[in-house]
């Protein structure tokens, strides 16, 4: 079996993969501050939960944004499982072409999403993951990643407006029935959420106007807080909740690892 990590800034992802088939999958917080020993009981605790034995993963890949946290998982991993997580990273042997200025910059989730992006649709793709930062890759139809942009998560600014306006109290990130708000916490909703999916619809129009040769790019949306924010967004096609966990299993393959 493969075990694939996606160690975001706040959440991890992992998933199980039996040959091709992804047949368990869930969410850890992401904390620095936990030993290797923590992680090992974690992820173990997670696998025999999920009907399987820590001995029966033969094969770990990993991409992560979160180096604080990525070295004690790697042990514990390790310590669990007996066997030692490949990272996928730029420097990667895979078949994806990062056409940016800073190729050595661009985050070992977005290869990934790029990676399962570029291999299951055979066409230009803009990828809309929504995590602790919303990114919109783009990936030409002859797989060239090209750039994108970078803007707040959902989560991230709903926290940072709470904790900078005394006033303003913390709420539960849900779209609420109307635009107009009549209390406080409808209206902090009704700005954090439409607005995101405003400003996520804007970003895909100005960038579809300047997609390179005219064409018009699918439109897809992965991460965590996809399902809140895709609802209420015109651009956005379809959601893929698990594009970033394909990406690995298909870097795992392209690196040879055996599961």
């Amino acid at each position: 079996m493969l075990l694939a990590l996606d160690i975001g800034n706040t959440e991890i992802t992992a998933g199980l993969f039996t040959a091709g088939t992804l047949s368990a999958h869930w969410r850890l917080t992401t904390n620095p501050d936990r030993t290797p020993d923590e992680w090992a009981a974690a992820i173990g605790g997670f696998l025999l939960q999920a009907g399987h034995s820590p001995n029966e993963v033969r094969a770990c890949i990993l991409a992560s944004v979160a180096p604080a946290t990525t070295a004690s998982v790697t042990d514990g991993v390790e310590k669990v499982t007996g066997t030692r997580p490949v990272p996928v990273d730029a420097t990667s042997a895979l078949p994806v072409r990062l056409d940016v200025d800073e190729p050595l910059s661009v985050g070992a989730d977005r290869i990934v999403n790029v990676l399962a992006a570029a291999e299951t649709h055979h066409g230009d793709v803009l990828v809309v993951d929504f995590g602790t930062a919303t990114t919109f890759d783009c990936i030409t139809a002859d797989g060239r990643f090209i750039g994108g942009a970078i803007m707040p998560g959902i989560r991230t600014s709903a926290d940072q407006l709470t904790r900078r306006a005394a006033k303003l109290p913390a709420t539960e990130l849900t779209a609420p029935d109307r635009v107009i708000g009549r209390r406080t916490e409808e209206c902090i909703r009704a700005g954090v959420v439409f607005g995101t999916a405003d400003a996520v619809d804007g970003i895909v129009r100005r960038i579809t106007a300047e997609w390179p040769g005219g064409g018009t790019p699918v439109v897809i949306a992965t991460g965590g807080l996809a399902g809140l924010v895709v609802p209420h967004c015109t651009t956005v096609e379809r959601i893929e909740r698990d594009l970033t966990l394909q990406g690995l299993r298909i870097a795992a393959r392209h690196l040879g690892l055996v599961w």
